[in-house]
This record gives C-alpha cells, structure tokens and sequence, in this order.
C-alpha cells in the first residue's frame, strides 16, 4: 500500500470510532482490518495487503486513540467558536489524524501531513477542505 492509502486506512478506521464505543471499538479496528486484509477491485480481483500494512495502520490508529485527549484538546484550541460535538464526525478523524501527526509522529513532516489532509476532506467531506487548512495551519504557525 502507499503511504496515500494506508493513511485513507488509518483515517477510516478512526471515523469508525466515533460510532462505537471504547469497547467496541478495538473491535472494530480488527474488522477494519480483515476487510483491509483481502479487498475486492473494481474489475474482481482480489487484492491482499502486506502484513507490514496491516500492523501499520493497526500501530498508527491505536497511538491516534491513545492520544485522543490531547488531540482532542489541541483541536479545540485551533477550532475557535467550535465545540468538538459541533465538527462533523468525518472532519474529525482527519483533524485527530493530522494533529497527532504533526505532535506526535517524527516521519511526516508538517506539510504533508496538511496536505493530506486536506485531500482526505476533499474525499470525505463537504466542502471542509478550507476548514482544515484553517486549523491545521494555525497549529503549525506557533
């Protein structure tokens, strides 16, 4: 898998969370990650991802979660006037994605873990490229 998409994963699994709760939700991940395991293509052809990919976005995803509190905070600072219940759930899984990114992960470098997420938001929400931007922007600026 690219970096691309084993973002996408990471990103997908932790919109899954805000569905589930705590509990449920590591199980989830490991649903996530038997679909991830062995995918269908548009044409039928089965696609199976690299163990290495797997344990990736399983390691990523569960550091996300165990940060959440300070992601959640640092979001909040960044997100004036807005409330985390007030952001759509899409929007904050890549917020979460991005923001421990740049705290927390030495291997992305700031800009593109921006960029990413501003294409995941063109993916997945409606019309929150800008919003995203915005905040992230503001995180990297102090």
């Amino acid at each position: 898998m690219t970096r691309r998409q084993l973002r996408e994963s990471i990103f997908k699994a932790l919109f899954r969370m805000e569905f589930n709760t705590p509990e449920e939700w590591k199980e989830q991940l490991e649903f996530h990650l038997q679909e991830l395991a062995e995918q269908e293509q548009e044409d039928g052809t089965i696609v199976f991802a690299e163990e290495q990919d797997l344990e990736y976005v399983r390691q990523k995803t569960t550091d996300v979660y165990s940060h959440l509190e300070e992601l959640d905070a640092t979001i909040e600072a960044y997100t004036e006037g807005w409330k985390l219940n007030r952001i759509g759930k899409a929007e904050l899984a890549i917020l979460r994605l991005a923001v421990y990114e740049i705290q927390f992960d030495d291997e992305v470098p700031q800009g593109v873990a921006i960029n990413e997420a501003v294409e995941l938001s063109k993916l997945y929400c409606d019309d929150a490229k800008g919003f995203v931007n915005a905040v992230l922007g503001k995180l990297v600026k102090e």
